[in-house]
């Protein structure tokens, strides 16, 4: 009971391919690789922020003429 068979296995397949059909299945694994890519990329952006927001004078300051 605490693991499933191949035979568990195989019916669920058949049921998410009769759920979604075949041809959306390639999309919804395009669309998780997007999403888990541009995680990612979000995740290493907050590791090393941008030194271009340094040279930005406060905002509650108006710029000196």
């Amino acid at each position: 009971m605490g693991s499933m068979s191949l035979f568990h296995w195989i019916i669920v397949l058949v049921v998410v391919v009769v759920l979604f059909g075949a041809g959306k299945i390639p999309r919804l694994a395009e669309d998780l690789a997007k999403g888990i890519k541009a995680f990612r990329h979000g995740m290493r952006d907050e590791d090393h922020p941008d030194d271009s927001r340094r040279d930005l004078p406060p905002a509650d300051k108006p710029p000196a003429p």
